[in-house]
């Protein structure tokens, strides 16, 4: 069995309705309205899905900014015990998604940041290859190789928003 089987990866710039109930229970509000939006579904029988997971990210001209992680455990539950096996193999179903995310996102934007507040979601985000900037809880993955003075300029833009 292939993961690509069951689980489904999309970015979209609409919010998508089937994330929206995993969102608020995770943080008790509406999805931001603005794009980016990448959801991981679950595939079920008939074309049917399940939102598994979901990362919001912001564009911010050459930097993108990615917070608003949340995953669902108990639709992860409705999986086969070998589909979440696969999903374990590969770092989690967060560690999965953002992998794809960064992949996804790489060739618009010189920096992917990430603002982790707790430390499983740092693990992971440095699994991916996030790396630690001079700012608590400001994390950067690099798509491309950068002056050091660029590297700094866009450090200190995304850390101007404070926690995303």
């Amino acid at each position: 069995m292939n993961i690509a089987e069951f689980l489904a990866i999309e970015a979209t710039e609409d919010v998508p309705q089937e994330a929206q109930e995993l969102f608020r229970r995770k943080y008790r509000r509406d999805i931001p309205d603005f794009p980016h939006h990448v959801v991981a579904y679950l595939r079920l029988h008939d074309a049917a899905r399940q939102a598994l997971c979901y990362v919001h990210f912001t564009d911010c001209g050459d930097i993108l900014l990615g917070g608003g992680a949340c995953s669902d455990d108990r639709a992860m539950r409705a999986m086969s015990k070998q589909q979440r096996e696969l999903v374990r193999e590969r770092g989690g179903l967060y560690q999965y998604v953002l992998a794809w995310s960064v992949q996804h996102f790489a060739a618009r934007f010189a920096a992917i940041f990430g603002y982790c507040g707790n430390a499983l979601a740092e693990r992971i985000d440095r699994a991916v290859g996030f790396q630690s900037t001079p700012h608590d809880h400001l994390l950067v993955y690099w798509t491309r190789p950068l002056e050091a003075q660029r590297q700094r300029q866009m450090i200190a833009t995304a850390h101007s928003f404070g926690a995303f």
